[in-house]
């Protein structure tokens, strides 16, 4: 993920790449190691996404519409409920009897979500900031791409500025694991 643009473009083009990895495991059979293979891509890409979002674009909702913190809450209390599902999926293999199950509940919430911001969050933003500013953001989100987590963490902050000073130093541990153990990487 970092795609270029602003903040509505990256993470429109965020929101197509998580759909085509739930295309990805609903394309193999129940079991399949594979799924596995991409919930866990899947799980990085989503967490990337969520803490860039949290740690800019939400703030500049609170500042810039009129009912900014109520949408944001909003946004926030789902970034919690799928957080928690992926943590749950984190500790599933694929032939896990709870996987299926978490993955089906993850894009139900996933897909609402973004329903809801592409519907109606982004248009009202992009109604609401001036070109610049969402530039300016779109820059900032994908450079907290680059240092975010990359493994669900329910009980992290997921305001600023707490978030903002914790996450590249989670996201540094993360990656480590990730290295170490192979997770998310294509063979």
């Amino acid at each position: 993920m970092g795609h270029g643009g602003d903040v509505i473009a990256e993470l429109t083009v965020d929101h197509q790449e998580v759909e085509d990895f739930f295309k990805d495991i609903q394309g193999l059979p129940s079991g399949d190691p594979r799924r596995k293979h991409y919930a866990d891509k899947l799980t990085i890409e989503l967490v990337r996404h969520s803490v860039a979002e949290e740690e800019y674009l939400y703030p500049a909702v609170r500042e810039h519409l009129p009912d900014g913190d109520a949408i944001a809450d909003k946004e926030l209390a789902d970034h919690a409920a799928a957080e928690r599902i992926m943590k749950d999926l984190e500790g599933c293999r694929a032939d896990d009897p709870r996987f299926d199950g978490l993955v089906d509940k993850l894009m139900t919430e996933i897909r609402a979500h973004v329903a809801d911001e592409e519907g109606s969050l982004f248009p009202r933003l992009r109604g609401a900031c001036s070109p610049d500013t969402l530039a300016e953001l779109g820059d900032k989100v994908r450079s907290a791409k680059k240092t975010a987590p990359t493994r669900p963490h329910p009980s992290a902050p997921d305001k600023p500025p707490a978030n903002k000073l914790l996450a590249p130093g989670v996201g540094l541990v993360d990656r480590l694991r990730d290295a170490m153990s192979g997770r998310g990487k294509d063979s």
